[in-house]
Order: C-alpha cells, then structure tokens, then sequence
C-alpha cells in the first residue's frame, strides 16, 4: 500500500525482536507501516523462518559473498532502492555499517540495545555481553533502548528507553528474557511506529 512506510528489518539471529514487530503490525498497533522485507547476515539465521511465516520476502546478504564491508553496503543499498524502503529496523543486526551508508539514511535507520544507553554499549557489547557486563558490575537497574544509527555504534539520538529492575539471583539469561519482555518488545515496535507516522505524514 503507498500510503504505508515501507520498513526493512535487519536481522543476525533468532528474530525475537522481528517478531515482536510482526505482531504489533498484525495487532494494528502498527498502522503507518508495514514489514515488507527481512534481511539477514547469517544464512542460517532462524529470524528468515519468521519472516516466511509471515509471508515476507526475505533476502541474505554477507560480507563474504558481496566481497567485504563496500561491497555487502552496496548490494543492501541496491535491494533497498529496488523495494522502495522508507525505514530500516535493526534488530538484532550483529554489523556495523559506515558513515557513508548512514548518511543516506538520516533519522531513517532504528536500533534497540539491551541497556540504558550510554551504560554498557558500543563496539564489542551485543547480546549477552551485554547482561553479563551489567551483572558483573552490581547495577540495580538496566533495560532497553531504541535509537537512531549513524556510524558511532549505539552513538545516534535516542528516541525511548525503559527500564527494567535486576534480579537477586539473575543470570545473563533469565535478565536478557525479562529485559526483552519488558522493554525491547514494547519499545521497538513503537519506535517503528512513530517514524512511519512521520514518514506518512512527510509525503501530505
């Protein structure tokens, strides 16, 4: 439909993120956009299981078969510009894309993190290194945050954070689950929303 923001959602893993997105669109919590393509970096990424259930295109794209980080930009670019995508949704998305590329894209590419930006982030704190730094440091209190990317790695404009209450007792894992529950699921899909409305309303 033109009158919808066209997102792509980039994906590494399991697509928990990608879903919770799915679902919000499937619940009408998501009515200025619509998921029409889920790319991924890892071939054998199950987020591409969600995207075919769901009946979205999917597309894989590495680093090594476009021939390194210009090439792997550039083939995501052309895929980009072929379907008309108005918003890039990070989610999950283990790759960290250049200046060049984000400039293309300003206040047009999101990304949740599993903390409190500027706690616990940055080149080298992804998935459960993240917990585990956090946990390893005694925090009380972690959570979630949505931003904008540009080429710093958790470095753009923020747009929600949420927090959520560490555990007596917690693992990296129990608090990756309840940090997801509770705050990436519910920020990211929002996030989606408020810049598609913008983007809808940007073409009136």
């Amino acid at each position: 439909m033109n009158d919808l923001a066209r997102i792509a959602v980039l994906v590494s893993g399991g697509g928990t993120n990608l879903q919770a997105i799915l679902n919000a669109q499937a619940a009408g919590k998501l009515p200025h956009g619509q998921v029409v393509l889920v790319v991924s970096n890892r071939t054998n990424a199950y987020a591409l299981e969600r995207a075919k259930a769901a009946g979205v295109e999917t597309l894989t794209l590495t680093k090594k078969r476009c021939g390194g980080q210009e090439g792997f930009e550039a083939a995501l670019l052309a895929a980009l510009s072929e379907r008309n995508i108005d918003l890039i949704v990070l989610a999950g998305f283990l790759a960290i894309f250049s200046k060049d590329f984000t400039d293309r894209w300003p206040r047009r590419i999101l990304n949740v993190h599993p903390s409190l930006i500027p706690a616990f982030c940055g080149q080298g704190f992804y998935g459960l290194k993240v917990h585990e730094a956090a946990l390893a440091k005694g925090v009380r209190v972690t959570g979630a945050t949505v931003h904008f990317v540009n080429e710093v790695p958790d470095g753009g404009e923020i747009l929600f954070q949420k927090a959520v209450r560490v555990r007596k007792g917690d693992t990296p894992e129990t608090l990756q689950r309840r940090v997801m529950e509770q705050a990436e699921w519910k920020l990211l899909p929002r996030a989606a929303e408020l810049v598609s409305r913008e983007i809808v309303r940007s073409r009136k």
